[in-house]
């Protein structure tokens, strides 16, 4: 690939974080644009048709939404992630949208607007980890000795449990134990520490404080 690379970013999105990791881990030169999402410019609507990060532009190109750019990565750039079988990239695919679906639960979480919802959006999380735990090989990566695309499709989804332990326990990996320790390989991969900013655990706290929410009361009685 000879086509400059730019990812367009916001520093909070974890969608933007599973590009930067491919990209990272496919050794590539890119540049990282960010953007205000409150505020977004007339340029980034112009190639954002959903309005949401991340966008890669390839050349003068926009490609949108984090799957299918890490797809795209992945057929253009080596090393490959994907598996070579086709049913186990199906299964790969299968397990990076539970990701997603991991995501949008964490978000109703600390959004959720009394105690009584968070409690309940933090049980429906810990749900989560059983099937996940059940999936995982050995390590200690999602299947085993290679860093695949679940890996970097759940990597951010740990990251915020790392900044919400900074002032609660609000899930307990005690009983998964594959999961605790691949989330804990995940967080010393260099492609994942990259992804994001050094001051991106006190953005994520300051973007919580003020969401108004149960979580917000919670962390102002911490």
């Amino acid at each position: 690939m000879t086509a400059r690379l730019v990812l367009v970013s916001h520093p909070l999105c974890p969608y933007v974080q599973r590009a930067a990791i491919v990209l990272a881990e496919k050794g590539v030169a890119f540049e990282r644009r960010e953007v205000d999402l409150a505020q977004k410019p007339d340029w980034f609507r112009a190639i954002s048709p959903l309005g949401k990060t991340p966008v890669l532009l390839v050349g003068d190109t926009p490609v949108f939404e984090s799957a299918v750019i890490c797809e795209y990565l992945d057929e253009t750039l080596a090393p490959r992630l994907h598996p070579a079988h086709a049913l186990e990239r199906a299964r790969h695919r299968s397990w990076m949208e539970f990701g997603s679906a991991v995501l949008d639960g964490i978000a109703a979480f600390y959004n959720a607007p009394d105690a009584a919802s968070l409690h309940a959006r933090q049980e429906e999380l810990a749900a989560r980890w059983v099937p996940l735990e059940a999936a995982l090989a050995h390590g200690p990566y999602f299947a085993g000795p290679h860093f695949s695309l679940v890996d970097a499709a759940f990597a951010p989804v740990f990251r915020y449990f790392d900044v919400f332990e900074t002032f609660g326990d609000f899930c307990d990996f005690k009983t998964t134990p594959k999961l605790q320790a691949w989330r804990a390989r995940l967080a010393q991969r260099p492609s994942v520490l990259g992804a994001v900013a050094p001051e991106f655990g006190e953005r994520l706290l300051a973007f919580l404080r003020q969401r108004g929410s149960a979580l917000s009361t919670v962390m102002a009685g911490a």
